[in-house]
């Protein structure tokens, strides 16, 4: 059941990326404390089955089928969660790929869709969204970034570099739309468990040997960063914006 008194009642959250991971997870924690949700993903069927799980615990979700790369469906997106809810008060920009490659190794094309979603992504979403949050004069918008968007990864170039532009992007947001009452930050999350980290580390056992790298001696999990998008989403951060919130085992304390 949702919260009786939840952290973010009476909002409503866009999550992109909302069909697996840290954005299901997210989903479903932001739906349990009150939000109404706008899964936004390429898969209908994953998004189908995440909204009905949360209506059965008495939460209000929509999906939204949406490829954050291109415009025309990202301003689509904004229109169709207005039409549902009517206002849009947190935006989750989650949404990300990986693929591996030092940068004279890397095929253009890897290049190309790797910053479209990562980076690209993260600019149109914010762009449709944004005047809706205005209208309120108010709003919370949260960027995954990455701890390879602060220190370098090896075999990672566009990824790094997507996620470098993500966290100063997010400091650029924060100043451009403080005097709207929006408030824009990051997560840089360590490596997680999610169905994109298993497939591009070779399987769970690739993802588990990631452990030593942290500090804390294990990998995240999506509710690590659901939770840290939580905190930033509700009105608890009221005071943080252009921030980076570092959730990583101590990965970058090293």
């Amino acid at each position: 059941m949702t919260c009786a008194h939840g952290r973010l009642d009476n909002k409503t959250a866009v999550i992109t990326g909302g069909t697996s991971g840290i954005g299901e997870a997210t989903a479903k924690l932001f739906a349990r404390e009150g939000a109404n949700i706008a899964i936004v993903g390429r898969s209908e069927e994953k998004g189908d089955a995440i909204v009905k799980d949360i209506n059965s615990f008495g939460g209000k979700a929509i999906f939204v089928k949406c490829d954050v790369s291109k415009e025309e469906d990202a301003k689509n997106m904004a229109d169709q969660v207005i039409k549902e809810f009517g206002q849009i008060d947190i935006l989750y920009n989650n949404a990300g790929i990986v693929e591996f490659g030092a940068v004279h190794e890397l095929e253009e094309e890897s290049w190309d869709k790797i910053l479209d979603i990562n980076l690209k992504g993260v600019y149109l979403c914010s762009k449709y969204a944004i005047p809706h949050m205005q209208k309120l004069k108010k709003g919370s918008i949260i960027n995954t970034a990455s701890i390879a968007g602060i220190v370098g990864y090896p075999e990672s170039a566009a990824y790094c570099a997507s996620k470098g532009g993500v966290h100063n992007l997010t400091k650029n947001m924060a100043l451009d739309y403080a005097p709207d009452g929006i408030r824009v930050n990051d997560i840089c999350p360590g490596v997680i468990e999610t169905p994109m980290t298993v497939g591009a580390l070779g399987g769970k056992e690739g993802v588990s040997k990631q452990a030593e790298n942290h500090p804390l001696r294990r990998v995240g999990t999506p509710e690590d960063i659901a939770y840290a998008a939580l905190f930033l989403a509700s009105d608890e951060s009221s005071f943080v914006t252009g921030t980076s919130l570092i959730v990583d085992g101590g990965f970058t304390a090293k």
